[in-house]
Parts: C-alpha cells; structure tokens; sequence
C-alpha cells in the first residue's frame, strides 16, 4: 500500500512539473502604442507564471500589421477590440454582436476572442477644456459650428470604417484633418498647433493635460471592448490562464495604468507586474531591468547590425554578378534598373506590411526588405562603373590578345571597383536608417526603442535608439573608408568620393 502510494504521488509530481514547465512557445504581439504594450505584458507574464515560454512580438505597427501577423501564424495572440475586430477586420456593420463575431472569426480565420477584460476603451475627440468653455462645444455635433478648427488625427483613424470618413458623414463636418503619429498628438494640441485631436478614451493624458471629451450625441462610435485575440492552436490551457483578465480591469484603473508610463517613467512590463502582483493573478517574479541598461542597448545594437549586413551580404552577392551581366549583356539592363528603382519607391512600412502574408514578421521579411532596398545603388553603380572605364584602355586591352572574361576580370572590374564600392557604401548607410522600421513588424533592433519612445512622447527613449544607429552608419562610413585604401590604388580612390 505504500508502495503504492509513493508512485501516485510520483506520477502526480511528474505530472504536475511538466505542466508548470511547458515547453510551448507562444509568441505575444503589441500593437505600437502605449495601453497595447501594457495589456501584452500582462498576457506574457500570466502565461510565463503558467509556465509557458513566451517570445514577445511587440511593435507591430496598427491593426491590419497585426491581424496579418496573427491570421498567418506570425503570432499567437495579441489584445484587441471587440470595436476594431468588427469594424476593420470583419467589415461589419455596427449590429454585429459579440457573440456574431466570435463565430464569424472562428469560422473564417480559426481564430477566436476571449471574454472582456472589463473596460471599454473607445474612440473619443477632444479638446482643451478652456477652448471647449470659450467656444461652447460639447459634443461632436457642436463641431459642425467651427469650421474653423485645426483638427489632427492618428494615421489609422483616418482611414478606418469606423474612423474619420465615415464621422464626418454622420455629423456633417467639413473639417479637413491632418495625420500625425498619436503619441505626438497632445503635444501638438498643447502648443496649439492643433485645436482638437482623437484620443482613446483610458488614455492617460486627458486628466493631465486637462482634456474636454467631446460627447459622441448621435453614438457614432461602437463599443471597443479590450479582449485577447488568439488562434484556435493556443493550448487550451494557456486559454485559462488568460481567463484571469476577465473584468478585471476597468476604464479609470487602465487610465491610471497608461499613466504610469507615460509621466512616472515605469516600464510596460513593471506596470503590468505590479497590477497582476495586486490581483493576486500571479506569483512574485524577479525584478525587471531597465530599458536604459547598456546589455540591452547592445544587445538591440547587435541585433540592427545583424539585419544591416545579412541584407547587404546577399545584395551584394546577387546585385554585383547580375550588374556584370547587364554590362556584358546590355540589352535589358535599362529594364532592370527600372525594375530595381520602383522597389525603392515603395514605401518602407508598405512593403513590410506586404511581406507579413509571405514572410510572416520578425527577421525574414525584415532582411527582405532592406536586400530589396540595397539592390539599386549596388546594382547601378557596378553598372555605371563598368561602362565608364575609358575606351582607350579597353581598346588597349584588346590589342594586347585578352580574351573578354581577362579583359573584364584584370582592367574593367578594377578600374570600376571605386563606383563599386561607393554603391555597396550608399547602400549599408541606408540600411542602417531603414532597419529602424523593422521594428514595426517585431524584428527589433534599436528601432525599438524609437517606436516605443514615439508611442510614449519620450525623447530620451527615441535617442536610445536614434543615436547608437547614427553612430553605427559613421561607423561604418568609417569602415568602407578604409576599405578603399585597401582594395583600390591610391591614383583611383578619387573616383568612389
């Protein structure tokens, strides 16, 4: 008997070491603001109090960045709201119910939602409370009055179906907003720069910066429930986990949330520790480190470095072989140079947007991305170099009985190796800048510091990032400098200038 009672006490303690030690990852996504953050680290340190390991994906650019992230498989769960799932995602009037919406999303995408976390956090405009005094506005409808106001937006606000186009229909406005990122919003509205701007109605600086909340009188605005929004492939025991969010958080508790980090300096996953610490949600976890300790500066470094030169490596590796063939081969060389300017024109967010359902987000599309962006200047400039040789030295070079690959391999490439190198130089410097955006879709780098700095108005946290990647392009301005006194003679250096 007890023999047997050492073994079911055995296997209960195995049993019950390997559920608190799941070895599933789940990778948690952000949206790139403020209140989005938060709710994310609340979602990653339950499920890593359950034991599940967590890979953070924060950053994500706005809701279409993220759901791709999240239908493709990119991700695993992010928080959402029920308002935004109805409106952007699913195209749906404002009938829609919760409930309609939870089985159109399982159905459609196999993907689904959890019970509310507890407060609506909806749209809302707003002024300053002298401006809403002196000019008698209370409600949206009031703005029909005034013309004459500045009014600034956030990006996606301004094309969402439940955003400023379809506002400005239902109450009549004629007002012709402009776009700014919402994090800089109220500083704009405090210097005047703008008269009124949209808010979410848990953000933190309405009571600081004293902040009138314009009445919605004709109900404009649904509902935005905050809520986890996962796959169907989420362990079900990570689902009940995440059920101790459950009303647990209302509208004036996440104000004072979003506070916090906005003007007592708190990091989102201190917040977040310290509100599920008083909930009792979950058990006392070692302290976290400050974003302004120096591992994590060089670690960000280290990882901006590594998508830099990964991207350039491989644009080297096919823009230079195929500049040599356009230059043997010049019959579609104008069309391909063509070709390669377009994709720099394309914008540095769309086309990370566009890789997500391709590549999914993190490294992959990002290191895509900037190869895309570095084959122009090396691909045009080994062009260049190569037709700019002087003929009189090509013509030498005939005379002498070279054959064509001796003819290219000993005078031409030499001769162009200065524009050569001058196009792989342009093209490192603009990786450098444009991996700052790789952030967007959870590839960090120092661009995360600048994005979350943006989200947050904080400029320390913007040079966090702004400066070691600043640092990083003298560098490496620095680096191909002294390449070019290796590789090419000192009487042809003045041509790569």
């Amino acid at each position: 008997m007890k023999r047997i009672l050492i073994i079911i006490l055995f296997v209960h303690f195995v049993v019950g070491m390997a559920q608190s030690q799941d070895t599933t990852v789940i990778r948690v996504g952000a949206k790139h603001f403020n209140e989005g953050y938060i709710l994310s680290e609340m979602i990653a340190l339950i499920l890593e109090d359950g034991g599940f390991t967590v890979e953070r994906k924060f950053n994500l650019g706005g809701t279409a960045v993220s759901f791709e992230a999240l239908r493709t498989g990119a991700i695993d769960i992010y928080p959402e709201y029920t308002g935004t799932i109805a409106a952007e995602i699913l195209q749906a009037d404002r009938t829609l119910d919760m409930q309609q919406a939870a089985d159109i999303l399982r159905t459609k995408f196999q993907l689904c939602i959890s019970r509310p976390y507890g407060f609506n956090n909806t749209y809302a405009l707003v002024l300053p409370v002298a401006s809403a005094d002196k000019l008698h506005v209370k409600t949206i409808s009031d703005l029909k009055q005034h013309p004459e106001l500045k009014i600034g937006l956030s990006f996606e606000l301004l094309k969402r179906a439940d955003g400023w186009i379809n506002l400005a229909q239902h109450y009549s406005l004629s007002q012709k907003p402009t776009g700014l990122e919402h994090g800089l919003a109220y500083q704009a509205i405090l210097e005047n720069k703008i008269d009124i701007t949209d808010a979410y109605s848990t953000d933190g600086e309405i009571k600081r910066y004293s902040l009138f909340v314009l009445e919605d009188d004709k109900k404009f605005f649904p509902d935005y429930q905050a809520v986890s929004f996962y796959t169907l492939s989420l362990p079900e025991r990570a689902r009940t986990l995440l059920d101790k969010l459950t009303g647990t958080i209302n509208e004036e508790t996440m104000q004072r949330l979003n506070s916090q980090a906005l003007f007592e300096k708190k990091s989102h996953r201190t917040i977040a520790q310290e509100f599920l610490l008083t909930k009792n949600l979950i058990g006392k976890t070692k302290a976290v480190a400050s974003d302004t300790d120096i591992a994590i500066i060089l670690q960000k470094t280290w990882v901006h470095i590594q998508l830099t030169f990964l991207a350039l490596f491989a644009a080297i590796l096919l823009a230079v072989p195929l500049g040599i063939l356009l230059y043997l081969y010049p019959l579609f060389s104008k069309a391909i140079l063509y070709a390669t300017g377009i994709l720099q024109t394309i914008p540095s967010i769309a086309l990370l947007a566009l890789l997500i359902p391709l590549a999914g987000i993190g490294t992959i599309p990002a290191i895509i991305a900037l190869f895309l962006y570095a084959l122009l200047p090396i691909l045009r400039n080994t062009v260049i170099g190569l037709f700019s040789v002087d003929p009189p030295l090509k013509n030498v070079a005939l005379a002498i009985g070279l054959t064509r690959m001796q003819r290219l391999r000993l005078v031409e490439m030499p001769l162009a190796m200065p524009m050569i190198l001058t196009g792989i130089r342009t093209a490192a410097v603009i990786n450098v800048g444009t991996a700052t955006l790789a952030a967007f879709i959870g590839a960090g780098g120092l661009g995360e510091f600048i994005v979350t700095g943006l989200a947050l108005n904080n400029t320390s946290l913007i040079l966090q990032g702004a400066i070691p990647s600043a640092l990083l392009a003298i560098t490496l301005e620095l680096i191909f400098e002294g390449l070019e006194w290796i590789l090419i003679p000192r009487h042809l250096r003045q041509r790569s200038l």
